[in-house]
Order: C-alpha cells, then structure tokens, then sequence
C-alpha cells in the first residue's frame, strides 16, 4: 500500500516540477553569465548531471514505463543539443563534451527512475537463481 502512494507522490511531484525544470535549465543554459551556485558544484558537468539527470527522471516517473517514454527521454537529449548550439549565440561556449555529458545523465537519471519504479512495483530487475 505504502508502495503505491509512493509512486503516486513522486507522479504527481514530477508532474509539477518538470516544466519549471526545463524553464530553469533553459535559463540557466542561455544566460550569458549565470549566477554562481556559491561552490556547490566544484564541477560543472556536476550541474549538466542534476540538470539532465533530474529532467529524465521526472519524465520516467510521469510517463512510468511505456513505449512513450523513449521520445520523452530523446526529447530531453535534443534539448541539451539545441541549448548547447544556442549557447554559441549568448556569449557562451558550445562544447560537445556537455551535450555528451547531457546526454549520459540523461539515460542514467532514466535507468534509475526505472529501477525505481520496478523495485516498488516488485518486479525484479534480474532473474531470479535457479536452484536444483
């Protein structure tokens, strides 16, 4: 029972945050000088991987595991493409590295949401040991 709320709490929070997601990153990608985030990333493919990481993720928990999830997902990598080539346009380096690490993070946030959502629905995520 607790299983089902939870997937239905994380549902319905993705709903919600998704589309301000995708407003932020687009945002923050085109800025030609974004702000700091006060050194919480020491890194910043760390912020390409919450970023993309946290958009498929979401998606994966909206849409669950249907067959419309895949063009969700390359949907998401396309966005990281096309902010990458407009960022040449505000002042900003396009690097093919950050559309690589989009894309990476991207099918990781996807692969964990799914296990997620597998793990709650008691599904196995690998067979089970055959025993004689």
């Amino acid at each position: 029972m607790w299983k089902a709320q939870l997937v239905k709490f994380v549902h319905v929070l993705s709903l919600w945050l998704f589309w301000p997601g995708v407003a932020l990153i687009v945002w923050g990608e085109l800025t030609p000088h974004p702000p700091s985030l006060g050194g919480l990333f020491f890194w910043d493919k760390a912020e390409h991987f919450t970023a993309y990481f946290g958009l498929a993720s979401m998606a994966t928990m909206m849409l669950g595991l249907r067959p419309r999830l895949v063009p969700a997902i390359v949907g998401v990598i396309l966005l990281g493409g096309a902010l990458e080539i407009a960022q040449a346009y505000t002042g900003r380096d396009a690097e093919l590295l950050d559309f690589v690490a989009n894309t990476i993070e991207a099918l990781a946030g996807t692969l964990v949401a799914a296990s997620f959502l597998l793990l709650l629905r008691g599904r196995a995520l690998v067979g089970r040991p055959v025993t004689d």
